[in-house]
């Protein structure tokens, strides 16, 4: 049986007191035994958070990582790197990424690459646009996303990896997909790895990342093919982040 997992994307928000009082009051709200639950921070904050949850079960997660190695690359951080900062996860290609800094397809799934090589758990993020969705080429959108990453990596890598399936048009706009939209996504991209590899599809944890909130959590997480969640905006207050992690 898969193990649910929610992680906290904190964007680019909070100063370094905020992030260390959030931190802190998430990790004080688990007991020893919580698995799961991950915060996404500001690369200027990793050493800082990492310090502040050390013995607790909270795990720390960057919100990028380099698509090379090393090397003459200003402003990149490498996998290397956000491991030395105790990183156990990395998203890629996060939608923002993709809309506002031109990640690609391909450069997504390098660094997908890069961030096994380290052992750190690539979270790949796929998703449609507004535009996509009400022109029916979501299931077209996903392949192209998923097949990247398989083409490179191939599919035995997916297994080692998280995949987070944010509709676009549901982040930040108010706009919520209803369980069973998120659930029929969710079931397609785990029918597109078994396609390739029954185990891998049976193994690997697909989370929804469309504005889930206290409110929706449960309904959402109670779908079969989701296995938790990728939290924006309300990983930014401890106690909502953590009745959406109880909720699992």
């Amino acid at each position: 049986m898969r193990q649910s997992l929610v992680m906290g994307n904190w964007k680019l928000n909070g100063s370094r007191a905020e992030g260390l009082a959030l931190a802190n009051a998430i990790a004080t709200g688990l007991r020893p035994g919580n698995k799961g639950i991950v915060v996404c921070v500001p690369y200027v904050y990793l050493s800082d958070v990492q310090d502040a949850i050390k013995d607790t079960p909270l795990a720390l997660g960057s919100q990028n990582v380099a698509d090379q190695e090393s090397g003459a690359y200003t402003g990149e951080i490498s996998a290397a790197m956000l491991k030395e900062c105790g990183c156990a996860y990395a998203l890629v290609g996060h939608s923002e990424r993709r809309s506002y800094y031109g990640d690609t397809n391909e450069s997504v799934a390098a660094r997908f690459v890069q961030a096994q090589k380290e052992g750190i758990t690539p979270v790949l993020c796929i998703g449609e646009t507004l535009e996509e969705r009400e022109s029916d080429t979501t299931f077209a959108v996903i392949d192209e996303q998923l097949g990247a990453v398989i083409d490179l990596a191939g599919v035995e890598a997916i297994e080692f990896s998280v995949i987070a399936y944010e509709p676009v048009w549901a982040i930040g706009t108010g706009k919520v997909a209803s369980d069973q939209q998120a659930q029929e996504v969710h079931k397609y991209i785990r029918e597109k790895i078994a396609a390739k590899s029954q185990a891998v599809a049976d193994k690997v944890q697909i989370l929804y990342g469309g504005s889930v909130k206290p409110s929706n959590a449960k309904a959402i997480f109670a779908m079969p093919d989701i296995d938790g969640g990728l939290i924006g905006g309300a990983s930014l207050d401890a106690e909502s982040f953590l009745t959406i992690y109880q909720s699992t």
